[in-house]
């Protein structure tokens, strides 16, 4: 529960905060525009508009001759604008104002700056028809955007705009931001909550199904749906390995039952059973383990590429059929060693066996660019089990190709065979060029999962039990078998029965 708990919180904290901070960074990013910008693009606006309208009354009393006319589109623009316009002629005396304050205020403001420079001005754009300039009145704290022009019929025009509604505006609209800000992430923690689930619940499913599957357990399956999704593919590949992990732990059950029962009367039962529980539990390891990663890979990484997770479910099958080759393997191994097997002896031709095993082994001999010395001309009969001493060849085979080593320019195996008619015997002999074998593990290779090159991958060492297989075969037979260090490489050995 606690697992479940933390996967889920941790999906959703991680939702929940990207939301978080994109929200923040978008009302921050609003806030600075309306701090720095809002004001600027007003004021830019307004230096527009001001200009009109001096174009628009100038025209107005150049080609108006009632002035009742003209005074009713002052007031027109002054509402629409929420302008303050003043005319005045040019000894000073008021033609029209919009607000019977503003001369007053005028001649005020500017005895103020005269006297006691409490207002403040900057220049917006002049030229020699009016001058644009935001004006600040200390006292009152109030701030404008003043045009001061002369009309072409000699009168004198004064507008002004306040400009202080819109940094209120600017105030108001980030504290809005804020709140805005608020109630979003306050949405986005419900919505987070709703939407996760969809994503944390089949999730959840798989890990559970993933945990009763560590404790043998297999009678859960993901509910496969129509979807073509991630998650619904990774229930599809859990249930694979789940049918595959199953069938093999059931035929691992059955086998061992099977040999119970075959050695139940012989005093060697606990010695074989300790044996092969010990050798599962060494080789096991290594797949288990990358099963048990890439499971919980595909549960942690949601978001990654489809590409990687086919490639987790490829490698969970490819090493659970490793696991069912491997025990079917040792399984026969043991019968071998512990005489549970019955041979079906015949007689055959030795060299024609030698000649198949060298055709199924043509590719890798290719590939490893390979020479192969044998003489397939004299045909040699002997008496065993074809099926058994195929293996035999092979194994010493596919040894010495995974070994053979260039010396002296050449990279050879060489497949002879020397007949002893005193002893009614014929001696198979493998050799590759190659490095030796260290003297202290000639009589350890032959030993389950022993490996000289500890440096070999899974892919290329093998299972380590080829050999080891030889040795049961061989004892079986009651023949020798062995290898020898030769000065350009190595050869390995077994004897037959001839006919």
């Amino acid at each position: 529960m606690k697992l479940n708990n933390t996967l889920f919180s941790s999906v959703k904290v991680k939702l929940f905060t990207t939301l978080s901070i994109t929200i923040l960074m978008i009302i921050i990013f609003l806030i600075l525009v309306n701090s720095f910008a809002l004001e600027n693009f007003y004021l830019y606006s307004k230096q527009r508009t001001l200009k009109a309208v001096y174009e628009t009354i100038n025209n107005y009393y150049k080609n108006s001759e009632q002035e009742n006319d003209i005074e009713t589109e002052l007031e027109k623009i002054s509402v629409r604008n929420n302008f303050d316009i003043l005319i005045k002629d040019n000894n000073g005396i008021n033609i029209y104002t919009t607000n019977r304050n503003f001369s007053s205020v005028m001649e005020s403001i500017n005895d103020m700056i005269n006297k006691f420079n409490v207002s403040s001005s900057k220049d917006i754009e002049t030229n020699d028809k009016f001058s644009i300039k935001k004006q600040s009145d200390l006292k009152s704290g109030i701030t404008y955007v003043m045009l001061t022009g002369k009309l072409e019929n000699g009168y004198f025009l004064y507008i002004r705009i306040p400009v202080n509604s819109i940094q209120d505006s600017v105030r108001i609209s980030n504290n809005f931001l804020w709140l805005m800000a608020g109630f979003t992430i306050l949405i986005a923690s419900i919505m987070v909550s709703i939407v996760s689930r969809k994503f944390t619940d089949p999730i959840l499913e798989l890990n559970n199904i993933a945990k009763k599957m560590s404790n043998l357990d297999f009678s859960q399956k993901y509910e496969v749906t129509d979807a073509k999704d991630e998650i619904n593919n990774l229930g599809k590949s859990i249930n694979i390995m789940s049918d595959k992990l199953e069938k093999t732990i059931r035929q691992l059950r059955n086998t061992n039952i099977e040999l119970e029962k075959d050695i139940e009367e012989k005093s060697k039962l606990d010695e074989m059973r300790t044996s092969f529980i010990s050798d599962v539990s060494h080789e096991l390891k290594t797949p288990i383990a990358l099963i048990q990663g890439y499971s919980e890979g595909l549960l942690e990484n949601i978001n990654a590429d489809e590409e990687s997770r086919k490639f987790y479910a490829e490698v969970i099958i490819d090493e659970t059929n490793k696991m069912d080759r491997l025990v079917k393997q040792l399984l026969e191994l043991m019968k071998l060693e512990y005489g549970k097997r019955e041979f079906s002896n015949h007689e055959f031709d030795i060299v024609e066996l030698e000649k198949e095993v060298i055709r199924k082994s043509k590719v890798m001999l290719e590939e490893k660019g390979i020479k192969v010395e044998f003489d397939e001309g004299q045909e040699i009969n002997v008496i065993a089990d074809d099926f058994y001493i195929e293996q035999v060849i092979t194994n010493y085979l596919t040894n010495a190709i995974k070994n053979a080593k260039e010396i002296d320019g050449e990279k050879t195996i060489r497949i002879s065979n020397n007949i002893d008619t005193e002893k009614n015997k014929v001696c198979v002999k493998v050799f590759n060029t190659g490095e030796t074998i260290k003297e202290e593990n000639l009589n350890r290779i032959w030993n389950r999962f022993y490996k000289a090159d500890e440096s070999r991958n899974r892919e290329d060492g093998g299972s380590g039990i080829g050999l080891a297989f030889v040795k049961a075969i061989m004892n079986n037979y009651q023949n020798k078998y062995g290898v020898n260090n030769l000065d350009n490489g190595v050869e390995f050995y077994f004897e037959l029965d001839l006919k």
